[in-house]
């Protein structure tokens, strides 16, 4: 999507360097060692996800029903979301969640420091956790606000950066605990968008699991619709309906009359719980 979270552009330079059931859903084992005693079962859902950079309208999600989407991702706030959310609003929730839509709340928090481009907000290595606390507790404000439950989870939108410059990946670590952290605090799950060439790797492949999200959202655009063929770490992360695969981009659909320019997920993870 040109808007998600970078331009188009930005997103490819980036990268270049069905159904619901209701199960415990372990993650990794930071998620269940470290989410609250009261954290609510989780509500999965298995089958394809789109996302679009602006919530589509009402008539749109209900011409869209029942094709081959059956979860949509939706930016729920963050000082770096891309694009405004006029159809974002509890009722709208409530109405498509009714008409057996289910939702991925998305996060677009805090960038790291060594990030390139301009995001309106970016963490140092001083205000990395403390960042992390006060995104998060707006994520879960804003998350309630739109009438998802304390048992969803928040994805956590992390943009491409280099990994390789520890004291950067250092500082995005921390946020990350921190926000996660903070969410299980709460009773939300915590999960994590990335690409699978930087910021999901560097989740994927660090050594301290402790307070890390156990739900992890992996671009990689192979244009393959799976959450296991192509999973490039251990086959016992992220196990247990944890999984989402961002598999395509900017794909222009007409459906019912109503075209959206939406991203393709593979999806087999938590989805919000509305009420």
């Amino acid at each position: 999507m040109s808007k998600h979270r970078l331009s188009k552009k930005g997103r490819y330079v980036a990268w270049a360097v069905a159904g619901v059931t209701v199960v415990g859903g372990a993650g990794i084992a930071a998620q269940a060692s470290m989410a609250a005693a009261a954290l609510p079962a989780q509500k999965t859902y298995t089958g394809r996800a789109f996302d679009a950079c602006t919530a589509p309208s009402l008539a749109a999600m209900n011409a869209w029903r029942g094709g081959q989407y059956g979860a949509a991702a939706v930016y729920i706030g963050g000082k770096n979301r891309g694009c405004a959310q006029p159809n974002l609003t509890a009722s709208w929730v409530k109405s498509v969640n009714s008409s057996g839509w289910k939702l991925i709340p998305l996060y677009v928090g805090a960038q790291p420091p060594c990030q390139t481009g301009s995001s309106p907000e970016k963490f140092t290595a001083t205000t990395a956790s403390s960042l992390g606390v006060s995104d998060a507790n707006d994520a879960i404000t804003k998350a309630s606000g739109l009438g998802m439950k304390a048992g969803s989870p928040v994805y956590l939108d992390m943009e491409s950066y280099d990994i390789t410059d520890k004291a950067c990946n250092d500082a995005v670590l921390t946020y990350v605990r921190s926000f996660s952290k903070t969410l299980r605090a709460k009773n939300y799950r915590a999960g994590f968008y990335g690409f699978s060439s930087s910021s999901a790797k560097a989740i994927a492949t660090a050594t301290n699991k402790t307070d890390l999200p156990g739900n992890l959202w992996y671009a990689l655009w192979d244009k393959a619709n799976t959450t296991t063929t192509d999973w490039p770490w251990g086959t016992t992360q992220f196990t247990d309906h944890s999984r989402g695969h961002q598999y395509l981009v900017n794909s222009k659909e007409t459906r019912g009359g109503y075209t959206i320019t939406v991203d393709r997920s593979a999806w087999d993870a938590p989805v919000a719980i509305i009420g």
